[in-house]
């Protein structure tokens, strides 16, 4: 399985799209700082994912997500339905 997946930053409220094979170990490693784009941001909590069984459906959505209007429509939804 691959997931999609949206981090929020404790510590400023961003969010981060990403995919993995592995969804646990990966956000292992945003939280010890092992991720390049993550680093300088740690704790990250996981907000939402979505499985696939094709790599390539899950590239896909996690470019789609990783789009601003996109990513800033989740922000609105995750915000009312999510409480985050």
């Amino acid at each position: 399985m691959f997931y999609v997946y949206v981090l929020k930053n404790k510590k400023n409220g961003d969010l981060y799209v990403g995919y993995s094979e592995d969804l646990r170990k990966r956000l292992e490693e945003h939280n010890k700082g092992r991720v390049k784009s993550t680093k300088n941001f740690v704790p990250w909590t996981l907000v939402y994912y979505e499985s696939y069984r094709d790599k390539r459906d899950a590239t896909k959505r996690e470019r789609n997500l990783k789009e601003h209007r996109v990513k800033e429509d989740f922000k609105i939804q995750a915000i009312n339905s999510l409480k985050i």
